[in-house]
């Protein structure tokens, strides 16, 4: 099957529009949820943060079955890297290492299913349906990206 093929049966094939406007909600409780990330992830992370894996690991990561995934501030429930700029905006503390499933936001899965999910979608995000338009492509490059042998997008 073609790109073509697979753009046919998507509802979202003529693009999307997209901008992050550095609110932080995606990465906001209440809700508990999962930060997944990679060993590969993980190690990038502690270079980054300058302290050696191990420590990373016991002081932000939790396992979860056979996963790994960011703990999360027991209170509010927001990423524990969710880091308060002032003047409204908020961002990862982490950010030019954040793992893939944070670097694929808003292109999920779920996000995608339908355009009612798209639009339940911005009402947490105020950058749905505003700024660039993201095509097919782009959207699709997000939403298939896999970490690779490094823990880096495709």
């Amino acid at each position: 099957m073609g790109l073509m093929d697979i753009r046919a049966g998507k509802w979202y094939a003529k693009g999307l529009f997209f901008a992050c406007l550095g609110c932080g909600r995606c990465c906001a409780g209440p809700q508990e949820g999962y930060i997944w990330l990679t060993r590969k992830e993980l190690q990038r992370a502690a270079a980054y943060l300058k302290i050696l894996p191990e420590v990373f690991r016991e002081k932000y990561v939790r396992r979860v079955g056979f996963r790994l995934s960011l703990i999360e501030h027991p209170r509010t429930k927001d990423c524990i890297f969710l880091t308060d700029f002032g003047g409204g905006r908020r961002g990862c503390a982490i950010y030019p290492v954040r793992p893939l499933q944070c670097r694929t936001w808003p292109f999920w899965n779920e996000n995608l299913r339908t355009p009612q999910a798209w639009e339940a979608t911005g009402q947490k995000c105020p950058g749905i349906n505003q700024g660039t338009l993201w095509s097919f492509e782009q959207i699709e490059s997000r939403r298939t990206a896999k970490p690779d042998a490094d823990g880096r997008p495709e």
